[in-house]
């Protein structure tokens, strides 16, 4: 893959990372609670995994 498609796929991957993780982070905007909080990563695991991992990916591809 050519550079410049290569960073894309990390940064594509953080986005959908944020799209699967939209409603619980607007439940989060709305009323913030502890319990809210720790409940996305038992129920999006990937999706927290890709977005904690998106510094390295981008390191990675640079």
């Amino acid at each position: 893959m050519k550079p410049r498609t290569s960073r894309l796929v990390p940064l594509l991957l953080a986005a959908l990372a944020l799209l699967d993780l939209r409603p619980e982070l607007l439940l989060l905007a709305d009323h913030f609670t502890i319990t809210s909080l720790l409940a996305i990563p038992r129920h999006h695991p990937l999706a927290v995994a890709v977005l904690f991992s998106t510094p390295w990916l981008l390191r990675r591809c640079r």
